[in-house]
């Protein structure tokens, strides 16, 4: 039996970066220490570590500690999916670049009149004004819906490991650079033919009431460095969507695995952080690598 949507969408948020603008957030009193998962692959004169990240979280997660603190601290340079702009506008113009419908056609008028009226609804409860979308694409508004629930439950963009991790470097003058732009980020999902945007859609909406309790579980997962319990939550759900897990997954860590063996040419220690779930079953970056004749190992305290 095909797991929910629901958890394809936790998933998803676990394997692309999220575009919705982060908040200041008060302190809270830390929890448990985390330990999420870290692989090294090395040569003679190259060390690249490989981290599953969670973009958004909540307050009071400490997990940057341990290895993973230690193995960034030996590392040369921080390599990530993407560079966000620093003004959010840039990536917002972008975005829109790509989303905005050139054929005409309102969203609203793309969807049966059921699905219609749960996306209205849906957008409305999320506090989107679902009239201001109705020139663009059905995959934005499936983004946008994707992120504006985990806001409402505590998940900050700020508090993502990104960006954590890219305000460390910056303290200690580390270059930071990415495996791809923002553009091909973006054209993932601007790409995917009509028929699978107003599927996306659809299935991000009736999955919106399970989302908390799905998206919880891979984040529990993640901090307790479960990476096979990530991918058996995981697996089913993008099996059932197999054009996007194609676009979102096994692709680019075909991609991502070749430009790994590549960087092995080059001496010095590189700390490459990539959503959790690209690090995670049988088609993860670890397993391209081994098809590539790559070894990769788990770090563990």
């Amino acid at each position: 039996m095909k797991a929910p949507f629901s958890r394809w969408l936790a998933a998803a948020l676990l394997l692309l970066g999220t575009y919705a603008p982060g908040h200041p957030v008060a302190a809270k009193t830390p929890k448990a220490a985390a330990a999420p998962a870290l692989w090294v692959v090395k040569d003679a004169d190259t060390t690249i570590y490989l981290f599953g990240t969670v973009h958004v979280l909540k307050p009071g997660i400490p997990w940057f500690s341990g290895d993973i603190k230690r193995a960034f601290d030996q590392s040369d340079e921080l390599v990530l999916e993407i560079v966000e702009p620093e003004n959010p506008n840039e990536m917002a113009a972008a975005m829109a670049g790509k989303a905005m419908a050139s054929d005409g056609v309102k969203l609203s008028d793309r969807l049966s009149m059921d699905a219609r009226g749960k996306y209205q609804a849906a957008m409305v409860v999320n506090g989107l004004p679902w009239a201001a979308f109705e020139g663009f694409y059905p995959w934005m508004s499936g983004m946008m819906l994707s992120v504006a629930p985990l806001e409402r439950l505590g998940y900050k963009a700020d508090l993502g490991a990104e960006k954590q991790l890219t305000q460390a470097a910056k303290a200690t003058g580390k270059p930071v650079s990415a495996l791809e732009t923002v553009e091909q980020q973006i054209s993932y999902f601007a790409s995917l033919p009509m028929e699978h945007q107003i599927a996306f859609l659809n299935a991000t909406v009736n999955g919106l009431p399970d989302m908390e309790r799905e998206f919880a579980s891979l984040i529990d997962h993640w901090r307790k460095g479960e990476s096979d319990k990530l991918a058996d939550e995981m697996n089913d759900s993008l099996e059932a969507t197999p054009e996007l897990a194609k676009v979102l997954l096994v692709d680019r860590n075909a991609n991502w695995a070749a430009w790994i063996k590549q960087r092995l040419d080059k001496p010095g220690a590189v700390f490459i952080a990539v959503g959790a779930g690209h690090l995670a079953g049988r088609t993860s970056v670890q397993a391209q690598l081994k098809g590539l004749g790559v070894a990769s190992k788990r770090v563990r305290d």
